[in-house]
Parts: structure tokens; C-alpha cells; sequence
């Protein structure tokens, strides 16, 4: 039976019959899809209720769909009135001369749009085939998630404070959860964070959009690095912003050609990665930091910085974030829960002096008010209970398998056609492509059941670039002899029809 109430607009004051208003708008939404075939219509007495009008007048409208062949009085094993399965074809009907176009929903719009903002990619990306082993960038297995402790904490949560969690509340996010990711982050990542200097964002996308719009007004220069993370680019160029490439090496960001360029044009900030240099993984080195700091400060430059993935790293002790040196308030620090957890929990967060932070929560009332009070609070509870520690240090342990498992795979199979060094954490490798064309290997790769990014994707000028990036996280070690395997099938194959045309990398 329905749950909801069926709305029937009518018009006493038209010409036609209340009744055949009544079938006009029933028909239509069943040519329309919204009511569909063996759906229960509502009794006559509750429809009339529902409309306000006499019952004679919906038994009537039944009467005239019955006849047309709309309804039916009866389902097999079930009683009442339901949309026919055997619907009528669409010939003309004595009511039906103002009926709806068949189209769900109009297929262009009555007005002019804008044209898209350069530079900002349409957000339809198809899914690969099923059965596809896919290394595209650093995706965590959802398959370690601890759901059941979660389902136990969202039942927590909402048994404790069902209430109050399903109300409006603080546009920082709930204050349990901000209170335990200050104490994670003052504990592990050096940040003298508070739940006052916290904004929960959902994922940290979000939280690049909310720095965007709070931070840059259109026409402002921010330094970004090339090669880079395209959906923070977008941000900001949807945020009007003046996006100024520069370019990365082994130590990440080249700090010494920033400098240059801030010496002569104002640049209002800097979006960067420094400790794992996306897409490279390269990690930048102190003196290189400290010269960013001081950099910022001498120039009153915001630093936005990205650490995405701080939790996965293997080989020492990760190195400390800009922002747990900060001492001039430059840095505005962006970090995720999406690696740790789940990318559907849609959990970010930024860190950022008070005056930023109240105007980010200003902004991100205004587009989202606020967010899924209930998810937060249950990660809270996990946070609190240890279950995200533990957590983390199984996939540290994972990961840091799984990335050796890669390396191996690839020297064995693919040997020198590729040139990487062994990253120190991440869940991603960075390799150089050598005889071959990279993106003619992807797509033929694709046609084997293997997925990654090339170069392409990172670069600022979209221009190809010779080299591949393998994210590793999300397949085990049986998956990943076999994604490789797939991969160097795939390249032979390459190899063979570039000698056949004569043609090299």
C-alpha cells in the first residue's frame, strides 16, 4: 500500500469536471512514471479526504479510468484499486487533450545556461566494467571497514541522543566529534587543535570549497602545484580565482620558484600537498617547509594545506604537518576521515585560526547548513572507544603489504618499462613510463580488465605526460599479481603494435 499521501491538484474554478480533473492528473502520472504499474491508489474515501471534495466525485474519476483502462479493482492474492499492469496505449482520450508530454522530465531547459567555468571538468565519469581491477588513486578497500562496530555506534548515537542528532545544529560539525579529532590531531599530528578550531566538513572536498569561496574573492592569484589535484583546482576556479601552476620535483613543491614569482605579482595563496605530493607521493623535506613557512609569513600568504592521506606512512616516522609549525596563523589545514574510513561517510575537516573558521562556518550554513550530526557522533564514539586506532593500524599494516606486493608485481612483470622509486607511505605509486605511450597502454589496458590515471590527469595544461599513477590500497595481494599480469598482456600488446607501425614512445 502507499505510504505517502496521493496530492491531485484541482481546479474548481475550470471549465472541465472536478472528476475528470481528478482522472487527467492520475493518468498523467502514471504516463509520467510517478505512479506505477500494480501501485495501490488510495481508497475512494481517503482520496476524497485527502482532496477535499465529495466521495461520488473520486468514484466517478475511478469509474472513468477504469473504463479507459488505467486502473483495476483488483492484484492477484491482494484488494483495492491499482494502477493497471496492462496500460492503455496513448490514442487521444475525451480528457486528455491537456495531458502531460510523455517525458518525465523536459529534456532542455526553458532558459539560457552559462557556459562552464574553463578549466572545470563535467562530473560524469562512467564506472569500468565489472570485473575491472582498478588502481586508480588512493581509493581505501571499504571491504576492512569496520562496519559492525559502526552500526553498533550509530545505534548508540541515536538510542543516547536520537533527538537532538536529528535537529539543526552547529555548522562546525557535532562537538564530540570535534572534540576527539582535536585529540587526535594534537596527539599524533602535532596540531594545538581545539574543538573551537575544528569545522567538519563533509569529505574534505567540501572543505576545499567552503576555504574557497571564504578565502578568495574572483580575480585572486592562488599557487597551486603542476602537476596536481584537478578537483581542488576546479574549487577554485568556481570560487573566481586565477589558478598559477608551478612546478614540483623530488622534494615536492619548488618552494625557491614561488618565491620568485610572489616577488613580483600578489599571489593571496598557496594550495599544496606536502606530505605525501599528490599525484607523486613525494614527501617534502624540513628546510623546504620552513621556507614555505617563512615565505607565507613574510608575504601574508594563506597556506592551504592538504594532508590526505597523514595515517599511511611506512618506512619512519611521517613527517609532521606545515601546520603544527605554524606559528604566524598562515596555514589553513585541510585532512580527511575518507582514507581512514570510508568515502561515503562523507567526513573531512579543516583547522584554521578562529576568525577564518567562523566565516567558514558562516558559509557552509548558508550551502549546507550543516552535517550528518548522527554519522558524526558515531565516529566520535568510534575515535573515543580506540576502534579508529585499531583501525588504522590494520591498514597501515595492509597497505604497507600491499604497496611491497605492488613493487614486486612490477619489477617481475614489467621490469624496466617502468622507473618509480619506492614511496614512503601513501596508498598510490608513481611511476615514469618509458617505451611506451602511456594512455595507448591505459586504454588497452581498460580492454584486459586493468584501470589507472596516466599523467594526463595531473597535468595543469592537460597535455600528455609519461607517467602512470597505481593506487594500490584497494586491492589485496592476489588482485594485484593479477592487475599486473593484466597490465603486462596489455603492454606487450602496445609494444608490438608500435614496431608494427614503426612508431616508439
Amino acid at each position: 500500500m502507499r505510504t505517502w499521501e496521493l496530492r491531485v491538484p484541482i481546479d474548481p474554478q475550470a471549465d472541465s469536471p472536478i472528476f475528470l480533473q481528478i482522472a487527467r492528473a492520475i493518468a498523467d502520472d502514471v504516463r509520467r512514471g510517478r505512479l506505477r504499474p500494480g501501485e495501490a491508489l488510495p481508497g475512494t474515501r481517503t482520496l476524497a479526504e485527502t482532496i477535499g471534495v465529495h466521495r461520488n466525485t473520486v468514484l466517478a474519476a475511478y469509474r472513468e479510468l477504469a473504463a479507459e483502462g488505467w486502473i483495476a479493482e483488483s492484484e492477484p492474492g491482494k484488494r483495492g484499486t491499482f494502477v493497471s499492469r496492462a496500460l492503455p496505449e496513448p490514442t487521444p482520450r475525451r480528457f486528455a487533450l491537456a495531458a502531460a508530454p510523455r517525458d518525465e522530465v523536459p529534456t532542455r531547459t526553458g532558459f539560457d545556461l552559462p557556459p562552464l567555468i574553463p578549466g572545470v571538468d563535467r562530473w560524469d565519469r562512467p564506472l569500468p566494467p565489472k570485473g575491472t581491477l582498478v588502481l586508480k588513486s588512493g581509493l581505501p578497500d571499504l571491504r576492512l571497514l569496520p562496519t559492525a562496530p559502526l552500526a553498533r555506534a550509530y545505534r548508540r548515537a541515536l538510542r543516547a541522543r536520537g533527538r537532538s542528532l536529528l535537529d539543526y545544529g552547529d555548522p562546525r560539525g557535532e562537538i564530540h566529534l570535534r572534540r576527539a579529532l582535536a585529540q587526535m590531531l594534537s596527539s599524533l599530528r602535532g596540531l594545538a587543535a581545539t574543538e573551537d578550531s575544528i569545522l567538519v566538513s563533509r569529505g574534505s572536498q567540501m572543505a576545499i570549497d567552503l576555504v574557497a569561496r571564504t578565502l578568495l574573492s574572483p580575480g585572486d592569484a592562488i599557487a597551486v602545484e603542476s602537476l596536481g589535484y584537478r578537483p581542488a583546482w576546479a574549487a577554485f576556479r568556481q570560487a573566481g580565482a586565477r589558478l598559477v601552476p608551478f612546478p614540483v620535483d623530488d622534494d615536492g613543491l619548488r618552494v625557491d620558484v614561488l618565491a620568485e614569482a610572489i616577488s613580483r605579482e600578489k599571489i593571496r595563496a598557496i594550495y599544496c600537498t606536502p606530505h605525501h605530493q599528490y599525484p607523486t607521493t613525494r614527501v617534502m623535506p624540513p628546510a623546504r617547509r620552513m621556507a614555505l613557512l617563512d615565505l607565507a609569513r613574510d608575504h601574508r600568504v594563506a597556506i592551504i594545506e592538504d594532508d590526505y592521506d597523514f595515517e599511511f606512512h611506512y618506512d619512519g616516522r611521517p613527517v609532521l604537518p606545515l601546520a603544527s609549525a605554524d606559528r604566524a596563523g598562515v596555514v589553513v589545514y585541510l585532512g580527511t576521515l575518507s582514507k581512514v574510513l570510508a568515502p561515503g561517510l562523507r567526513l573531512g575537516f579543516v583547522v584554521a585560526p578562529p576568525p577564518l573558521l567562523e566565516r567558514l562556518a558562516t558559509v557552509r550554513a548558508y550551502v549546507d547548513r550543516q552535517g550528518d550530526q548522527a554519522t558524526e557522533r558515531a565516529v566520535a564514539e568510534l575515535i573515543e572507544d580506540g576502534e579508529v586506532p585499531r583501525h588504522v593500524r590494520k591498514m597501515r599494516r595492509a597497505y604497507h603489504a600491499r604497496r611491497d606486493a605492488l613493487v614486486s608485481a612490477l619489477r617481475t612483470h614489467l621490469g624496466d618499462a617502468l622507473e618509480f622509486a619506492v614511496p614512503q607511505g601513501g596508498m598510490a605509486i608513481w611511476a615514469r613510463v618509458r617505451d611506451v605511450d602511456v594512455d595507448a597502454w591505459a586504454t588497452c589496458c581498460e580492454t584486459h580488465g586493468a584501470s589507472f590515471y596516466t599523467g594526463r590527469r595531473f597535468s595543469f595544461d592537460g597535455r600528455p605526460r609519461p607517467f602512470a599513477r597505481l593506487g594500490y590500497a584497494a586491492l589485496d595481494e592476489r588482485e594485484i599479481a593479477e592487475v599486473v599480469r593484466r597490465m603486462a598482456i596489455a603492454h606487450a600488446e602496445v609494444v608490438a603494435s608500435a614496431r608494427r607501425s614503426g612508431k616508439t614512445a
